[in-house]
């Protein structure tokens, strides 16, 4: 992955019932080459303790402070209700095991501490993973005020797909709108989720830009918290974003009227001279409705763009700039002629109005 040109990197292998069920076998064995059980197996029953201390070695080994910055993590992975990333926590946890089963029960395991009896991750951080695949989409989104602060993000680019509309053909609202209505806070990522050997490699796949103080573990976890990100699929794009002075991932205090928005939007050079159009997305009925629209040219980046939104906080309390190339059809469908309808590049993390 360093090879690859990443600066940040995470090995998050599936927690499922590895360890946890029945007194199954511990499959992190098979993490070492060659692999002595079948594919099907290893996939169902996950990761291991001897995995999971694997995957502490293997990042240990690669990080390097102020070079390249490796982590260890785990996806708790329940086939129904969809799979969580938890990063930087001592300890993991299955969908199946001591600590229970279900929403509830994993954000209690994630709210308790980790010197706790049974064990917690509360010195970790979470994410939700390609959220309109699995039909139980995380009990609906429901939020749990104990681990509010520390759900930071949600995939919005997984591999090739965009989530913004996943699930509408199937009577679901838009997973973004959907969690954000329901109170998280949750930035945007985009990620690879290689399952093969050609790490960080293929272009339009999902990546994360992070806005860091320092290539090092400390710094990449404080700009998780601020939700200090953006998710992308072109490879070397630049994008920051901040509404009324407020960098994006933070609180406005706005309750209406207009917001001044400044994006600092850099393209890689094959890009320049191609029309490009800038949305804001607003809380609107099942999906994000689309508040306004300016059309750029890309470039390398020069002054910040600036754009005037108006907002109502009685019209719902987030906000996303969403880059999108008007010439090319977006990946998943949502209502027909709805303006996001085309090509997401990029998609900054939210704001969050807060009334004064």
């Amino acid at each position: 992955m360093r090879a690859a040109g990443l600066d940040v990197a995470a090995l998050t292998d599936h927690a499922s019932v590895g360890g946890g069920l029945l007194g199954l076998t511990d499959p992190g064995r098979w993490t070492a080459a060659p692999p002595d059980g079948p594919r099907w197996y290893r996939s169902a029953v996950g990761m291991g303790e001897r995995g999971w201390r694997m995957a502490a070695s293997l990042a240990d080994a690669a990080d390097d402070p102020g070079a390249f910055t490796a982590l260890r993590g785990f996806e708790w992975t329940h086939w129904v209700l969809g799979h969580v990333n938890v990063w930087l926590s001592q300890r993991w946890t299955n969908a199946v095991g001591p600590s229970g089963t279900g929403m509830s029960a994993f954000y209690r395991w994630l709210a308790r501490a980790p010197e706790a009896v049974l064990g917690g991750g509360a010195d970790g951080l979470a994410g939700f993973n390609h959220p309109g695949r699995s039909p139980g989409r995380f009990g609906g989104f429901r939020c749990d005020p104990r681990v509010h602060d520390r759900v930071v993000s949600m995939e919005i680019f997984n591999r090739f797909d965009d989530h913004l509309f996943d699930g509408f053909g199937r009577g679901h609202d838009s997973p973004l709108a959907a969690s954000l209505d329901a109170g998280w806070r949750v930035g945007l990522l985009g990620v690879t989720d290689e399952h093969g050997d050609d790490w960080g490699v293929p272009e339009g796949k999902g990546r994360t830009g992070l806005w860091v103080t320092g290539l090092s573990r400390r710094a990449v976890r404080e700009a998780l918290l601020a939700r200090r990100f953006f998710a992308t699929r072109v490879g070397g794009v630049r994008l920051d974003a901040s509404a009324g002075g407020v960098r994006m991932g933070g609180l406005v205090a706005h309750r209406r009227g207009p917001v001044d928005l400044a994006v600092d939007l850099a393209m890689p050079p094959e890009w320049w001279g191609t029309r490009l159009r800038l949305q804001v997305l607003r809380p609107g009925p099942r999906v994000p409705r689309v508040a306004h629209v300016r059309d750029v040219v890309a470039r390398g980046g020069a002054e910040p763009l600036r754009l005037t939104v108006p907002m109502d906080v009685d019209d719902g309390d987030w906000a996303v700039l969403r880059v999108a190339d008007p010439s090319a059809p977006g990946d998943r469908r949502g209502p027909a002629g709805h303006p996001a309808s085309d090509r997401a590049l990029a998609y900054a993390s939210p704001f969050w109005l807060r009334p004064v």
